[in-house]
């Protein structure tokens, strides 16, 4: 058996809610991340990812000057404890379609990340189940369309281009 504590990474970099979404953002940027834990001390308190602040920020026209992580990050957050099953966290990861959950030990402290990443470059046994847990990871999900946003154009992405009539 694999566990979570011989794959995942630690050392991870968390910020707090009260942390501004732009410095969020060049964190993310100067470590090549796309998530970043929230914490209080070492508590886990959220996590915020480059499409949170996209989605719950720039797309809401929100100022983000002034926005705090508070504001954008996700509170019901899946985790992994670092004696957790590397099989019982892919087939999580599968059901909940997210790509890396925190890890925490047993006081509850965040102790690191694991991704697919982790699994795939430190247990080559795991090949298989990876797989299978990305396909899972990757099946669309159904669109929220409980309001209607401001962007338009054409289905597929970009602006739907003008006919051209013959003259």
């Amino acid at each position: 058996m694999t566990t979570v504590a011989e794959v995942m990474t630690r050392g991870v970099r968390s910020m707090s809610p009260q942390d501004p979404v732009t410095l969020a953002a060049q964190a993310m940027d100067e470590l090549n991340v796309g998530v970043i834990p929230v914490c209080e001390g070492d508590r886990l308190v959220g996590m915020v990812t480059d499409r949170d602040i996209v989605v719950r920020g720039v797309a809401q026209q929100s100022d983000t000057r002034t926005m705090k992580l508070a504001d954008v990050m996700s509170t019901d957050v899946r985790c992994a404890h670092e004696e957790d099953d590397i099989d019982e966290v892919l087939t999580q990861m599968a059901q909940t379609q997210i790509r890396r959950m925190p890890v925490l030990d047993r006081e509850e402290h965040l102790v690191g990340i694991v991704s697919l990443g982790d699994i795939a470059a430190k247990d080559p046994q795991a090949e298989q189940d990876i797989a299978l847990s990305l396909g899972d990871i990757s099946s669309p999900a159904e669109p929220d369309r409980s309001s209607q946003s401001q962007a338009s154009g054409a289905a597929g992405g970009g602006a739907a281009r003008p006919q051209r009539g013959r003259a």
